[in-house]
């Protein structure tokens, strides 16, 4: 059992740890502080190859494997949650989809822009009567002339409406007992997008509620076999679970840095609190979990790339890293003191970020539902 990295997954580790603290650290707080979506950034990760990295290259992806995924989305969390989300919703989510159940036709139309980066895709799966409760979706289409009419309302999505957004992917009731997925793209009449919600973290991410008013769209933009949409929407869910558990880990191991750089410089007492057994136990188990959240993910990535069962791990990593990061950013803010409850520091963004991890792609509660399913209970 080898649990070094390949060569290939050491030069993709660094490079965007690199990236992310020469290019995303700098701005990460006034983008936060000014909600302000990175388009800059979001133009750099695509011309690096990042945006689309698990699509094939012949549609304009790089042929990445999910192990590489999993640490580009960890490395970019350690430094800034709203860039990795931006990445991670957008390939996990509004890309895969497509390339999962489109047909040749669909591919060709979407996929060289989507996943090139130039352009950005949402998922819109929850509602606000259907979260964790996927399957009571309330939004319809029906056939009508050889076009989709759709009625209904989203909630939550990300990246649905920023300047380069392409297209969303949503769910709807198609018939009695069947759910669908269609492809809407933005501009359509009858789709209107909100104004940017307000959050409390992850604020220069776009996050929207979405309201279809008869909006119309090709017979043809229906996504992969009709009344298909449960099952393509839960085999999405496995695999974005992989990348919110590598934010979960990546979130962790920056607060675990910037707990070991302030302990290191702050005195008290005459010397530095790194010194003192109480903050020494915290930071030690925080690495100790830390490799024990890695190990998770990592696993679960392998899993998937080996094309064996995952869900049970990705569940399980997520649920793992989720807690993990909640325990991290507590720690690691405490360690800070009062300075961490200020906004100068980056302790207090991370923070803020951390919460959702515990509930997006799946609460906690569901991540257990699903572990305790694959146990046979």
């Amino acid at each position: 059992m080898n649990f070094d990295l390949e060569p290939e997954h050491e030069l993709i580790r660094d490079t965007v740890r690199q990236f992310a603290l020469e290019k995303v650290a700098p701005v990460a707080e006034e983008l936060d502080r000014e909600q302000r979506f990175p388009y800059e950034l979001v133009a750099e990760l695509a011309g690096l190859g990042l945006m689309g990295m698990t699509i094939p290259e012949e549609y304009g992806g790089a042929g990445a494997d999910t192990l590489s995924y999993a640490i580009v989305v960890e490395e970019l969390t350690r430094i800034d949650s709203s860039v990795a989300i931006t990445l991670a919703a957008h390939h996990s989510l509004g890309t895969l989809p497509i390339w999962y159940f489109g047909s040749e036709e669909q591919k060709r139309e979407w996929l060289p822009e989507l996943a090139s980066g130039r352009k950005l895709a949402a998922f819109g799966l929850t509602e606000p009567d259907a979260g964790s409760d996927a399957g009571a979706t309330r939004t319809t289409a029906r056939l009508d002339g050889g076009e989709w009419v759709i009625d209904g309302s989203k909630i939550f999505i990300t990246n649905a409406g920023t300047d380069i957004t392409a297209c969303v992917t949503i769910t709807a009731v198609t018939g009695e007992g069947e759910i669908s997925n269609l492809v809407v793209p933005n501009g359509t009449p009858g789709y209107v997008i909100s104004d940017p919600m307000h959050k409390l973290g992850w604020h220069a991410s776009d996050t929207r509620e979405l309201s279809f008013q008869g909006a119309r769209v090709p017979e043809g933009n229906l996504l992969g076999p009709r009344g298909a949409g449960f099952h393509q929407f839960m085999r999405i869910l496995d695999g974005g679970r992989i990348s919110v558990a590598a934010m979960g880990v990546g979130l962790a191991q920056g607060c675990y840095d910037l707990a070991v750089a302030y302990a290191k410089e702050r005195k008290q007492f005459g010397k530095p609190i790194s010194k003192f057994q109480a903050v020494q136990a915290k930071l030690v188990d925080m690495a100790t979990e830390l490799e024990l959240a890695r190990a998770l993910v990592w696993k679960a990535a392998w899993e998937k790339d080996q094309g064996r069962p995952f869900a049970k791990t990705a569940a399980m990593a997520k649920l793992y890293s989720g807690e993990l990061s909640h325990r991290a950013a507590n720690w690691a803010l405490q360690i800070h003191g009062g300075y961490g409850f200020m906004n100068e520091y980056a302790i207090s963004r991370l923070y803020r970020d951390q919460k959702i991890l515990e509930i997006g792609e799946g609460t906690n509660e569901v991540q257990r539902m699903v572990i305790a399913k694959h146990l046979g209970l």
